[in-house]
């Protein structure tokens, strides 16, 4: 299947997800990182504020947020590739361009997610052999994880039946090390 038809099906899928399904899904998937000690002990975090059916990321940043850790969250850019800037609570934010809420905070650049010691990356799909993540067509996030250094943690958070074999992929696609799903974390890539 070529990526434009799995991210429609994936979508659709997604789409038909009701509402307690969304919620409860994105605190299992919040609560099974929160208990990982390399989550736990990350003190920069790269993360991005989750929109519509994604598994939600705002009960994570928060959490993150009030133990200690630094949340960087990304800011488009009109090239197409992704600043950062630091999440100080929800007050600290505001729409973007396209109607996602962004940090308000000063811009660190786009090499600003070197640093981070973990990365939370959105993905449609992630293939369990390869780690390869399906991103919504924009390259942005390939872009990004470009710039992750190899032995920093990068998840993706995913729907059940979302880690699959077989995801389309070309040579700019990133891999992600790890994908985050209600029944567990996936360890795809060894660091």
């Amino acid at each position: 299947m070529d990526k434009m038809n799995l991210r429609r099906r994936i979508l659709r899928g997604r789409s038909e997800l009701d509402p307690r399904t969304l919620r409860e899904s994105s605190a299992a998937i919040r609560e099974l990182l929160l208990d990982q000690p390399w989550v736990q002990m990350a003190g920069l975090v790269a993360c991005y504020w989750s929109t519509g059916t994604e598994p939600s990321t705002q009960g994570l940043i928060l959490a993150l947020w009030k133990h200690g850790a630094t949340v960087m969250l990304p800011v488009q850019r009109l090239d197409g590739d992704l600043d950062w800037a630091v999440y100080d609570g929800p007050d600290s934010l505001a729409p973007g361009p396209n109607g996602i809420m962004e940090p308000v905070d000063v811009r660190r650049g786009v090499d600003a997610i070197r640093t981070a010691a973990l990365v939370i990356a959105p993905a449609l799909a992630v293939d369990r052999v390869t780690g390869v993540r399906l991103g919504r067509g924009g390259g942005f996030y390939d872009r990004a994880l470009a710039r992750v250094g190899p032995n920093v943690p990068t998840v993706a958070l995913l729907h059940e039946g979302e880690l699959m074999e077989g995801v389309p992929a070309e040579p700019h696609d990133q891999r992600v090390r790890f994908a985050a799903l209600p029944s567990g974390i996936a360890r795809l890539v060894q660091m």
